[in-house]
């Protein structure tokens, strides 16, 4: 499917998709949201329908990153870990609509990894999160395309007015 979904363009001609199929944490907060997809037509196909849960996911990460950094909390570095990041067309999807670079450590298992180096860091075993920093082994780095960056920034725009313009809607779906 992700091949596929390389074939679609930036935006998936006009699909957006609000990926709250279990709730939504952050950003939004609310255990009773829900998934949709926004713009749906007859032309759309499977990997239109892919391409467009990938790129929501994608914008819900940006969402956060522009919250950071409204906090004053720059995003100097992005390290993606665990299972999605063996899916090379999402990484450069969240990078384009970050517009960042995303590496991706050579093990990337994720949570249960990263627990365990911090563990590490906390019984003594490493001296502190500078060592740890130095443990993980750089794999892939995906880089910005910053013409489809600047594609997916009117999606982006959409998308975040998509939950609260739905919010009420959903709630009474419940």
């Amino acid at each position: 499917m992700a091949r596929e979904a390389e074939g679609i363009s930036p935006g998936s001609d006009g699909l957006i998709c609000m990926p709250y199929f279990a709730g939504e944490r952050t950003p939004i907060n609310d255990p009773d949201a829900r998934g949709a997809f926004f713009g749906l037509k007859l032309s759309h196909t499977r990997a239109h329908l892919y391409r467009a849960g990938l790129e929501g996911v994608a914008y819900s990460i940006n969402q956060h990153f522009k919250i950071f950094e409204e906090d004053g909390v720059p995003v100097r570095r992005v390290m993606a870990a665990g299972g999605g990041t063996k899916n090379a067309t999402w990484m450069q999807i969240v990078s384009d609509v970050t517009g960042k670079s995303i590496s991706v450590p050579a093990i990337g298992i994720g949570a249960s990894y990263g627990d365990a180096m911090m563990a590490a860091v906390g019984t003594g075993c490493w001296d502190g999160f500078e060592e740890l920093a130095g443990k993980v082994r750089p794999g892939s780095t995906f880089e910005p395309n910053m013409e489809n960056h600047v594609a997916y920034e009117r999606y982006q725009a959409i998308f975040d007015e998509l939950y609260p313009a739905t919010k009420n809607l959903v709630h009474r779906l419940s």
